[in-house]
């Protein structure tokens, strides 16, 4: 794709949450690289354990894409059908995290003894994206917030084929809160929260009401439910801190979650309010794009990297290395891999549904750039 039509595409999307999932992005990296290698992996060869005390909150990188995704998939499901929203989200996850997953399993294959070992059985287990549900292992731990969005996805998915995704979304998301909520105030059980969401449910509940105040609406029930969304996000981030406690016995302070959380959405919100930003809109394209593999590649793959080089080069410079290098991979994979594959898996998938008489689109295709 030539770079004339790069920045048409990039013309049309939400700039400034292109930049945000890079902030988010590198909050998970920080996290991974300053605290939970040294604390969780003993992965201290490299790592920067005199990070900890603030790359322990780049955890909550995680939720503020959950809220950015919650804006996207509401964005994302106008106009389409449950067929074609099915088929755009599997075309934009599923090709990618193929390629990264393969490649993090060819590293730890060859590189990673004796301190990370993998096998043919966890590859295919994790081709099907959900590997502890086939007794194996995650190719990398971070897959778990994908197993998190395609669930998302799915419900999403049933919500538009029943035609009550967009006509009872405030009725959906009031059921939704309500059933995280009681379940983390009283069972916690672990079903209730795979099927629902109910750890999550406030981050993607905040970024569909988001979209909707960004759409026009500005009635009471929406403020209401937004103010709802936020508390139980905040509530189920802090919630959520005894599972970090417990498997790294390090504190985390309540208020310092809960200020990110408040921060973070706000930012997100506001940043739904800027049409455009002094920067190239095929280089906010390009960095948008980049997030996605840069997550999937950068943990598992970074700390073979430490084990491998990381006796010969000082600890904060092969951090840095690292980094760079792995957003440099990520930026291929998205331009090279990435992109073609989308399209091509799109297509491909588009064309057979309209074989089989399934429409995937409610209306005419919406302007290029659409952040799908």
């Amino acid at each position: 794709m030539n770079g004339k039509t790069s920045s048409a595409e990039g013309a049309g999307r939400l700039q400034a949450l292109d930049l945000l999932r890079l902030v988010a992005v590198l909050g998970v990296v920080l996290f991974h690289y300053g605290f939970r290698g040294p604390t969780g992996l003993n992965v201290t060869v490299a790592a920067l354990p005199e990070l900890s005390s603030f790359a322990r909150y780049g955890f909550l990188g995680v939720p503020v894409f959950f809220v950015i995704s919650g804006f996207v998939i509401a964005y994302s499901a106008e106009g389409r059908t449950a067929t074609g929203f099915a088929i755009a989200r599997f075309a934009r996850i599923y090709p990618c995290f193929i390629f990264c997953m393969s490649l993090t399993f060819l590293a730890v294959l060859g590189l990673g003894a004796p301190h990370f070992t993998t096998t043919a059985a966890q590859w295919v287990a994790n081709l099907f994206i959900v590997a502890p549900g086939l007794h194996q292992p995650y190719m990398d731990s971070a897959y778990w917030s994908l197993v998190v969005e395609v669930t998302f996805y799915g419900w999403v998915t049933i919500l538009i084929a029943t035609g009550l995704f967009r006509r009872r979304i405030d009725i959906i998301i009031l059921i939704w809160l309500g059933i995280s909520m009681l379940n983390e105030l009283t069972a916690d059980s672990r079903a209730i929260e795979v099927v629902f969401l109910a750890d999550d449910s406030g981050f993607f509940a905040t970024g569909i009401l988001i979209y909707e105040f960004y759409r026009g609406r500005r009635d009471a029930m929406l403020q209401c439910l937004l103010a709802l969304s936020v508390a139980t996000a905040i509530f189920q981030a802090v919630h959520n801190l005894a599972w970090l406690r417990d498997r790294t016995g390090v504190p985390f302070d309540d208020w310092i979650v809960a200020a990110i959380c408040v921060l973070s959405i706000l930012i997100i919100f506001l940043a739904t309010r800027i049409r455009s930003l002094p920067i190239p809109p095929g280089t906010v394209l390009a960095i948008g794009g980049l997030t996605y593999p840069m997550y999937l590649l950068h943990q598992q793959l970074g700390y073979v990297a430490f084990y491998w080089i990381g006796p010969i080069v000082h600890p904060a410079i092969l951090v840095s290395v690292i980094v760079v290098a792995i957003a440099l991979l990520s930026w291929a994979t998205w331009r090279f891999v990435d992109r073609p594959a989308h399209r091509w898996t799109k297509r491909m998938l588009t064309n057979f549904a309209s074989r089989m008489g399934w429409a995937a689109s409610l209306q005419p295709a919406t302007p290029a750039g659409k952040p799908v």
